[in-house]
């Protein structure tokens, strides 16, 4: 039932990898579209074999990653900001044989910078600042320009002797001029749909993560609160088991001289009188045995791993000493496969305890004629009981606040069993979940996992 999971730091790291080799491929496909367009599409001399080293020298490196993603290695904050230089060197190659600084893509020097402050801490964006100011500045005075598409006049007065040769070549010019501005803006156009549709992504999947890193923190809010409150309630337990033993081993004493003093073939009204009494008696006093041991003493005691209908059956016979005279109606899945009845579960003392308390609330609401019914299904995973009773259903403080506090009911007492019992139920990693069924009465649905079969038992 236990599982070994890393720490949630390096799963966020390990998650921002997987978004770095996703990114690579869209950049690498972008990349192979835009030098594909411009040297079949529009015709612009381009150093095309060292712009396709490039590209290979990037797939190559995410090969890598994909590789690297294989691996149980930890992934650290630095090697992130590796793999983004990488990237960053990448694209100044790109700009570098493309018309440097004066190419309208440049732009693309700023999502290194974007990725880099959402994934890592703020001095690391800092030095993706320097980086890509530096190569962006190199990039002005070293280039290859883009000899195609840079406009150039020519000479008036090379051609001072030929004036409709000249004016032809300052036609010319001014179209060239023209289909420059033209690309400059298609550039300047795809850099800021390409730019909104990635912070917009980005700013969608972090909201979403926050959201998720909320919820988490309020669930292990909630989960502190309620071990606080577990264990303050397991303090005051204790206290009350070393408190409540001398007075119930005197209660004993003086019941036993009342069966000596009155037999029962004298008074026999008296007699079974003393009798319940006597088991009432050591009802509390298991009660509070239980209550003054450890929670890592009760694992140790009860903690042996049997078959799940052996433990189904051994909960039952337990509370029919509670309840001898309450009506069961058990129900088992009939699906249930020769396989599925070998499932094995950890017999905790605290789950039986548990369920013995749920069967007890039920048996106590609903009427004696028509008793309340146990359902069991499960698979190799899990197992799923849902016991029923046929009372007037829950009143809504328990469903609204049951197992964040002790509630108190009216009908039910102050509601500590049924908190312990949620706080249990979440330890084994279960869930349980309270309603009232359409047909009259209350429901309660517990879902606990299984002891995985293949799992080597020690």
């Amino acid at each position: 039932m236990l599982t070994h999971i890393s720490p949630k730091s390096q799963i966020s790291v390990r998650q921002n990898l997987k978004w770095l080799f996703i990114l690579r491929n869209l950049m690498m496909l972008s990349e192979v579209v835009l030098i594909v367009l411009s040297v079949h599409g529009l015709d612009i001399r381009l150093p095309e074999q060292q712009l396709w080293l490039v590209v290979l020298s990037t797939a190559a490196v995410n090969m890598y990653t994909s590789m690297r993603l294989e691996t149980d290695d930890p992934v650290t904050e630095l090697e992130i900001f590796s793999q983004i230089s990488v990237d960053v060197f990448a694209i100044a190659a790109l700009l570098y044989l493309t018309g440097g600084a004066s190419n309208p893509i440049t732009w693309v020097f700023l999502l290194p910078l974007i990725i880099t402050a959402i994934m890592l801490p703020q001095a690391y964006a800092w030095y993706m600042v320097i980086l890509t100011t530096s190569l962006y500045t190199m990039l002005i005075a070293f280039n290859i320009p883009l000899p195609s598409i840079e406009p150039h006049m020519p000479d008036p007065v090379a051609l001072r002797s030929d004036m409709e040769h000249y004016l032809m070549m300052q036609h010319a010019h001014v179209m060239n001029d023209k289909s420059y501005f033209s690309l400059h803006m298609f550039g300047m156009w795809f850099g800021f749909v390409f730019s909104a549709g990635l912070v917009a992504f980005f700013v969608v999947e972090l909201a979403r993560t926050l959201r998720i890193q909320e919820r988490s923190l309020a669930e292990a809010r909630e989960n502190a609160l309620r071990d606080e409150r577990v264990i303050a309630l397991g303090t005051l337990a204790a206290s009350a088991a070393h408190d409540m033993g001398t007075p119930l081993g005197t209660i004993a004493i003086v019941a036993h001289e009342l069966e000596q003093e009155y037999p029962s073939h004298r008074y026999p009204d008296l007699y079974q009188k003393t009798l319940i009494m006597q088991q009432q008696i050591n009802r509390c006093k298991e009660a509070l045995s239980v209550m003054s041991a450890s929670a890592g003493e009760m694992r140790a005691e009860s903690g042996g791993v049997i078959l799940l209908t052996d433990y189904i059956d051994d909960v039952i016979k337990q509370w029919r000493t509670h309840k001898p005279g309450a009506k069961l109606n058990f129900f088992i899945d009939p699906n249930v496969s020769s396989e599925v009845l070998n499932a094995k579960i950890i017999a905790e003392r605290t789950l039986t305890h548990s369920l013995i308390n749920i069967l007890n609330n039920a048996a106590e609401a609903s009427p004696p004629e028509l008793g309340i019914e146990f359902h069991a299904r499960w698979d190799m995973q899990t197992i799923t009981i849902k016991i029923r009773d046929f009372g007037t259903g829950f009143p809504a403080e328990i469903t609204e606040f049951a197992g964040k506090q002790p509630v108190v009911s009216k009908k039910r007492g102050l509601g500590v069993g049924l908190f312990l019992t949620y706080s249990t139920i979440n330890r084994l990693g279960g869930k349980i979940n309270l309603f009232n069924s359409d047909s009259g009465g209350a429901c309660v649905e517990i879902t606990l996992p299984l002891l995985n079969t293949e799992t080597p038992n020690d």
